[in-house]
């Protein structure tokens, strides 16, 4: 590709709104041109920001536009694959929301199309790009933890509210949450944490179990806000259990705890995070107000050997280990001024993968390879717990010979 603008449509105006920012800062290397949404309402917002942006109703007419190079879909997680697939077959590149995929055979097809058709594909898991995420990553990759052993991380993120309209009427998330009983939203979780073991790069998930627990926090809800009479106030409306537990195992014997809770009150904490090598420890903080700590031996205080090891904060380590792509000054106020997480380096390195021609950083295998922890996770818990095997999404990775991004310098 020779032109230095990507043209980007946009799919889903509500949520893909978030990124107008993101897309704002970065006009000189992508132009928002369209946006597609069955309701036209959503076109006003879109307008103000972007006066002479074209607007679809139709996903198929948008595909047929030649002035398009690619798509940010950020529609419902149950139809990202399916249009995902159409978008690469006719010739679009794809972002795509979280997850990737719902099933394993939808999973393939995507690593499939790809293959098929060349087309970049990334995940948008802004998680990975936060900050802190990235910090860690740096230090993972620079050795400074050691040989890494064991990671935990959960979303525990009460989003009830989000599971129904006003009338009571079940959205999507309520769907998701009626008829699957797994880990159904692994992704902000397991992301950085795939990143930081090198998932697909000098290791890869082997096979997980999943138990759940019974569900019980989201009849309740709907029974304070709807009444007793709503179906979902019954328990047996609901097939997801409020809190879901999954161990993951990699080839190389790493070890994942992952923890979604959609559903338990309690105050939000979905930037959980642990890290645990033969080195040092990372521990991420509660809340936005607690600073995440490490601890790294012959760097931080005492011997854990001893009893009197100290934790240090991570922020006295940003000198040496700030990652490459937030030590520029420009790219980090427009990084903190786009989105409290990743949304500004998402589509920054969206862009440049394809304007360079290479793979993005979180690239098709990585993308299922997280997002597949749905089925699977469903497959195990069915089975209570029975261990349920990845499979080798990446073996075409491996042989590949495109050029990967420069994850230690810059992406522009």
């Amino acid at each position: 590709m020779t032109k230095k603008q990507v043209r980007l449509a946009v799919v889903g105006g509500n949520r893909g709104f978030g990124y107008s920012k993101s897309c704002e800062l970065l006009s000189d290397i992508v132009e928002v041109n369209a946006i597609c949404d069955l309701n036209e309402a959503v076109f006003a917002k879109w307008k103000q920001t972007f006066p002479n942006i074209r607007t679809f109703t139709s996903f198929e007419k948008l595909l047929d536009d030649p002035d398009i190079d690619a798509v940010l879909l950020a529609t419902p997680m149950q139809v990202h694959a399916a249009q995902a697939v159409q978008a690469m077959k006719a010739g679009k590149h794809v972002l795509c929301e979280v997850a990737s995929a719902m099933t394993i055979e939808e999973s393939w097809e995507l690593v499939e199309t790809v293959e098929q058709t060349g087309a970049v594909y990334m995940l948008a898991e802004n998680f990975c790009y936060t900050r802190s995420a990235m910090m860690i990553r740096h230090m993972a990759e620079s050795g400074v933890f050691g040989e890494l052993t064991h990671a935990e991380c959960g979303y525990v993120h009460d989003v009830r509210t989000a599971t129904h309209d006003a009338q009571g009427n079940i959205k999507w998330r309520g769907e998701m949450m009626r008829d699957f009983n797994g880990n159904n939203y692994p992704t902000h979780s397991l992301g950085p944490v795939s990143q930081w073991l090198g998932i697909n790069r000098s290791d890869s998930f082997d096979y997980m179990t999943t138990i759940v627990s019974k569900p019980a926090s989201q009849s309740d809800y709907f029974s304070e806000i709807f009444g007793p009479d709503h179906p979902g106030s019954k328990p047996e409306f609901w097939k997801q259990g409020d809190s879901c537990l999954s161990l993951i195992r990699t080839k190389q014997g790493a070890v994942i705890y992952l923890r979604n809770d959609f559903s338990s009150p309690r105050p939000f904490n979905y930037l959980y995070y642990g890290l645990q090598g033969t080195k040092g420890s990372y521990l991420s903080g509660r809340d936005i107000q607690e600073e995440p700590l490490v601890w790294l031996d012959g760097r931080s205080p005492g011997k854990s050997y001893l009893g009197n090891a100290v934790w240090s904060k991570l922020s006295e380590y940003a000198g040496e280990f700030e990652h490459p792509w937030w030590k520029s000054e420009s790219d980090r106020a427009n990084a903190v001024s786009a989105s409290r997480f990743g949304d500004y380096f998402v589509m920054k390195e969206f862009s440049s993968a394809i304007i360079q021609n290479r793979s993005p950083d979180f690239d098709v295998y990585d993308s299922v390879a997280v997002s597949c922890v749905l089925p699977l996770s469903v497959q195990s818990a069915a089975r209570g717990g029975y261990p349920a095997s990845f499979p080798d999404f990446a073996k075409n990775k491996r042989n590949s010979v495109r050029a990967q991004p420069e994850t230690g310098g810059e992406n522009g």
